[in-house]
């Protein structure tokens, strides 16, 4: 069976190049129904925290991506953190000292970077030591990278490197080995960034003589200046794609086209699992463009029902703590120009907000016009008598007030658009009329007649 695993370290927040990796790892267990396992490599203690793991796995389900074994939910080869697997790799270190591909290092307490000596008998003098990796001398380390082909390094330029530091903490090298070997991964999908990891686990592989996985490095996302994505370019983590108001299946989209060559653009991904198979990731790097992702999003917004939209509204709008609900009829007719859940909502405030602000382009533009007065004078008067509020009677309306006051349509819309909103870029007129009601119109038209007459 198929085992992949995502293991990140919980640092800081999941950035989007390690969602994609957890993505295509996922794609690929579902795939080959297999299992996806997730793995919290806890080992930097100076940096790990719980909040951090906890707010990757908040991410990590809001995108979808749910594991079969890990920290929570547990499964047969646990635990799930490398913290509470401390025995575990102390036990193989000494075996791989008693077998002779490794030594114990002994080093001054009072000068911790002075190895004092090195043995295979565990140390008993009270002094800190670690355990070291003997590589073997002029070796070829060759593997087959399912992207990249064949690729291998020569040990000659390796030194021996520490596998158990003096704390009892295993490094990364030593660590991912013995996790993956026991918890039977099958295949090791990550970034191209660990290639150079990649011949040090293979000879830890070889000292116990198991068989390595399967290993794939797939090119990391960059910035505009291709150099790979950090926060120098913008953001990156995926809790803030996530409180700017972007779909969870539009962000994971974009991740799978950065690099995973698909018939179209905007899918959704658990509707392409049977589709992905590896050989249709691309082996060159992939920029990340935060238009395109924007745009993705818009795209997925609009593929969405009106009570589809609503609810992940609503749902955004209780993660951000948005103080304004904002009704149903209302996003509707905002939906359209704007491409994000955050830009639905201040698009759409003017709706519900009633001390709305002009907007210094509609007062200059249109509030100081002198016929301004006339326009909402007539509109008031035209509107208070109108019975049947629909859409077609409030075009006739408008239409009849530019005609009685020989004003250009433009010129009375933008006015009338501004006195309901206080902004000059709106959603249909028309429909933004009708949406807000003849009472809450006419309160409005009086509010800015007010207003303009103080202007003057």
């Amino acid at each position: 069976m198929v085992r992949v695993r995502f293991a990140p370290s919980p640092t800081g927040y999941l950035h989007v190049g390690g969602a994609r990796t957890a993505l295509f790892n996922w794609l690929f267990a579902r795939k080959n129904k297999g299992k996806f396992i997730l793995r919290i490599e806890d080992t930097d203690t100076e940096r790990s925290t719980r909040e951090s793991e906890q707010m990757i796995m908040n991410d990590l389900k809001w995108l979808g991506l749910f594991w079969d074994e890990g920290p929570d939910i547990g499964g047969e080869f646990g635990p799930y953190r490398q913290s509470e697997r401390l025995k575990l790799y102390k036990e193989y270190a000494y075996e791989l000292v008693k077998n002779g591909h490794a030594y114990f290092a002994v080093y001054d307490k009072d000068d911790p970077k002075n190895v004092l000596y090195t043995t295979t008998q565990e140390p008993k003098d009270g002094n800190p030591y670690t355990v070291v990796f003997k590589v073997p001398e002029n070796e070829i380390v060759k593997f087959n990278d399912m992207l990249k082909g064949e690729i291998e390094f020569s040990t000659e330029h390796m030194d021996d490197f520490i596998i158990l530091k003096s704390n009892g903490y295993p490094v990364y090298n030593f660590a991912v080995v013995i996790d993956d070997h026991l918890m039977g991964i099958t295949h090791v999908l990550r970034g191209e960034d660990h290639i150079s990891n990649t011949p040090k686990q293979i000879l830890i592989y070889r000292a116990f003589g198991w068989e390595p996985p399967k290993f794939m490095h797939i090119p990391l996302i960059l910035g505009a200046d291709k150099t790979p994505l950090s926060k120098r370019h913008g953001a990156t983590a995926v809790e803030h794609f996530r409180r700017e108001g972007y779909l969870s299946k539009a962000l994971v989209n974009y991740l799978a086209i950065l690099g995973w060559s698909v018939d179209e653009e905007i899918f959704d991904y658990t509707q392409k699992i049977d589709s992905f198979t590896p050989d249709r990731i691309s082996n060159k790097n992939v920029v990340f463009d935060y238009q395109k992702l924007e745009w993705v999003n818009g795209k997925h917004m609009r593929l969405l029902t009106v009570d589809e939209l609503y609810t992940h509204f609503e749902e955004w709008r209780n993660f951000v703590g948005a103080e304004k609900r904002i009704p149903k009829e209302v996003l509707e007719i905002c939906r359209e120009k704007v491409n994000t859940l955050k830009q639905l909502y201040e698009f759409a405030l003017p709706f519900v907000d009633e001390e709305y602000e002009y907007s210094q382009d509609y007062i200059e533009k249109f509030a100081k016009k002198p016929e301004a007065v006339s326009i909402i004078e007539l509109a008031l008067e035209r509107f208070s008598s109108l019975e049947n509020y629909d859409i077609q009677n409030v075009e006739t309306t408008l239409r009849e007030i530019a005609a009685s006051l020989n004003i250009g349509t433009n010129k009375v819309f933008q006015t009338i658009r501004g006195a309901l909103l206080g902004r000059l870029v709106t959603p249909g007129l028309f429909e933004s009329i009708v949406v807000l009601g003849k009472e809450e119109t006419i309160r409005r038209l009086q509010r800015t007649l007010d207003f303009i007459r103080k202007l003057s």
